[in-house]
C-alpha cells in the first residue's frame, strides 16, 4: 500500500509533467481545509472562495518550483496566508476577519462545529456550548492578524509548530511565543466567561 507522503510525491511529480487530471485530484484533497482557513481568516464566504480558487490557481503555476521542503499542505496554507496578508494590504485594514458563524456550512459542506461534542441530548450543555462559541469566535476575530493566524494554523488546522513557521517564514521560538501571546490573549478575554467574576 502507497504511504500518504508516497502518494502526495506522486500526484506532484505528475502536475510537474502538466497532468492536469493530478492537479484536480489535489484540488479534491485540499479545497475544504484550504477554503475553511481562508474563511476564517476574512470572514466573508465570497472573498474565501476568490482566495481559496486562487491559492490554487497560484499553487497549479509554481508547482515545478514546489521542492517537497515542507509538505504540501503547508505550502498551500502558506500559499492563501499571502493572500489574506495581500487583500488586508489592500484593503487598508488591520482587521482580516469579520465574526463568521461557527455553524454556516459552506458549499464544500464544512463546518466550524464538525468535531464539537454533539450536545442535542442535554439542552443546558447545548446553550452552554453555543454561548462560548459565539464567545470564542468574537475573542478570535479580535486578536491581532499575527496572532490570530498562529491560533488558526495550530489550535484549528492541526499544523505542527515547525509547519506554522515555514507558512509564516518565522522562526520557531516566534510561533511558540505568539501562539502562546495568543492563548494568554484568549484566556484573558474569556476568563469572566468561564470562571465568572468576583
Amino acid at each position: 500500500m502507497i504511504g500518504v507522503a508516497s502518494a502526495e510525491a506522486s500526484l506532484i511529480l505528475r502536475c510537474k509533467e502538466n497532468d492536469e487530471a493530478a492537479f484536480n485530484e489535489i484540488v479534491e484533497r485540499h479545497k475544504i481545509k484550504v477554503y475553511t482557513y481562508i474563511m476564517r481568516m476574512v470572514g466573508n464566504s465570497q472573498d474565501a472562495e476568490d482566495l481559496a480558487q486562487e491559492t490554487f490557481v497560484r499553487a497549479y503555476l509554481s508547482i515545478r518550483s514546489f521542492e517537497g521542503r515542507a509538505s504540501l499542505t503547508t505550502w498551500l496554507f502558506r500559499i492563501a496566508t499571502n493572500l489574506c496578508i495581500d487583500r488586508a494590504r489592500r484593503s487598508h485594514t488591520r482587521q482580516m476577519i469579520q465574526t463568521a458563524s461557527l455553524d454556516d456550512v459552506d458549499e464544500y459542506g464544512a463546518s466550524y462545529t464538525d468535531d464539537l461534542p454533539d450536545g442535542r441530548y442535554e439542552p443546558q450543555v447545548r446553550v452552554l456550548q453555543d454561548e462560548l462559541k459565539t464567545e470564542l469566535e468574537a475573542a478570535i476575530a479580535q486578536l491581532p492578524d499575527k496572532l490570530r493566524m498562529v491560533i488558526l494554523l495550530h489550535d484549528l488546522e492541526g499544523l505542527q509548530y515547525d509547519e506554522i513557521a515555514e507558512v509564516l517564514h518565522c522562526p520557531l521560538g516566534t510561533v511558540k511565543s505568539r501562539i502562546f501571546n495568543a492563548r494568554q490573549v484568549l484566556r484573558e478575554q474569556l476568563s469572566e466567561y468561564l470562571y465568572g467574576s468576583d
